[in-house]
C-alpha cells in the first residue's frame, strides 16, 4: 500500500523520526504507538500527503506521493483527523456523502451509488438512525462514529486513522476495532491507526510501529514489537504483559521497574 524511504520528521527543532524505512502491505493493520509529542500525528499527516517530509520520501501504491493528483489520491487513501469542528448545520447523511466527492469527476450531485455507500457505512458504525440529525446536536461519541462512517464511505484501500477510539464507549471501541481488522482480513485493505490503548491495539493489529524518541523507532509484527520491555522504554513507564484466559493484557507496571531505552532496544531502528 505504501512505503517510506529514509523518512525524517522534525518539529520545533527536534527530530521526531529518522531514517524510517517502513512498508505497509495490503491486508495489514498497523498500530502506531508512542508518548505525547513523539510524532505520531505528524507521521500520519505526512503519509496522507498533508505535510511534506523533512527528509526522505513516501510512495503510495508504488508512486511517489508528490506525483499523485489530489482526486486520485483521495480515492487511494482516506484520513481521519484527531479532531474536527462542525461550523454548519449539515445533516449526518450529508456529512458522510461529502466523502464521496472524489468520485464526482463528471457530475456535482451525488447519485444512488453514493447514497448506498453512505448508508452502508452509517449502518456499519451503528449510526444510520441518526442520518437526518444535525451533526452539531450529536454527542462526542456519535460524532466520532459519523466521522468513521465517512472514512469508510470514501472506499479507499488505505485507511489512516488518528486516535479513532476518541470519545467512543467501550462497546463501540471494540466494535470499531473488530470492523477495521475485518476490512483488512476480508477485503485486503490496509489500516494504520494511532492510539494509546495497548489492549485495543493488540486485539486488532497485525503489526506495530513504536516511536521511541529522538528519531528512533521499531517496527514489525505485534508479537515481536509489542513486548513489555519495548513498550515500557517507548512510553517511559514500565508495562506488564499478563496472560489470562488465552489473551495478553497490558497493564502499567511499578515505576521502579521502568526499563531504559538503551537496555530495551538494541538496535532501535529495525524494519519489519
Amino acid at each position: 500500500m505504501f512505503e517510506t524511504h529514509g523518512l525524517m520528521l522534525r518539529a520545533d527543532g527536534r527530530i521526531l523520526v529518522e531514517h524510517l524505512d517502513w512498508r505497509v502491505a495490503a491486508g495489514e493493520s498497523w498500530c502506531v504507538i508512542g508518548p505525547n509529542g513523539a510524532g505520531k500525528s505528524t507521521l500520519l499527516r505526512t503519509v496522507a500527503g498533508l505535510r511534506a517530509p523533512d527528509g526522505g520520501s513516501v510512495d503510495i501504491a508504488g508512486k511517489p506521493l508528490p506525483g499523485w493528483p489530489l482526486t486520485a489520491l483521495a480515492r487511494e487513501r482516506a484520513y481521519l483527523a484527531q479532531s474536527r469542528g462542525d461550523a454548519f448545520a449539515y445533516r449526518v447523511i450529508e456529512t458522510v456523502l461529502m466523502a464521496r466527492h472524489p468520485y464526482h469527476a463528471d457530475h456535482y450531485w451525488e447519485g444512488s451509488d453514493d447514497h448506498a455507500a453512505a448508508e452502508a457505512a452509517l449502518r456499519k458504525l451503528d449510526v444510520l438512525h441518526l442520518a437526518e440529525r444535525d451533526v452539531r446536536t450529536l454527542s462526542g461519541g456519535e460524532r466520532q462514529r459519523v466521522a468513521l462512517a465517512a472514512l469508510l464511505a470514501q472506499e479507499t484501500p488505505l485507511l489512516l486513522l488518528d486516535e479513532p477510539a476518541n470519545a467512543l464507549d467501550l462497546a463501540h471501541q471494540v466494535a470499531m476495532t473488530e470492523l477495521l481488522a475485518r476490512l483488512c482480513r476480508e477485503e485486503g485493505r490496509a489500516v494504520v491507526s494511532v492510539g494509546h490503548d495497548l489492549n485495543l491495539a493488540w486485539s486488532g493489529a497485525t503489526h506495530a510501529l513504536l516511536l521511541m524518541g529522538e528519531g528512533a523507532w521499531r517496527a514489525g509484527p505485534v508479537a515481536q514489537v509489542m513486548r513489555a520491555d519495548l513498550l515500557g522504554a517507548c512510553l517511559g513507564h514500565p508495562i506488564a504483559a499478563i496472560e489470562h484466559d488465552g489473551r495478553t493484557i497490558f497493564l502499567p507496571g511499578a515505576p521502579s521497574a521502568a526499563p531504559s531505552l538503551a537496555a530495551a532496544v538494541t538496535p532501535v531502528r529495525r524494519t519489519s
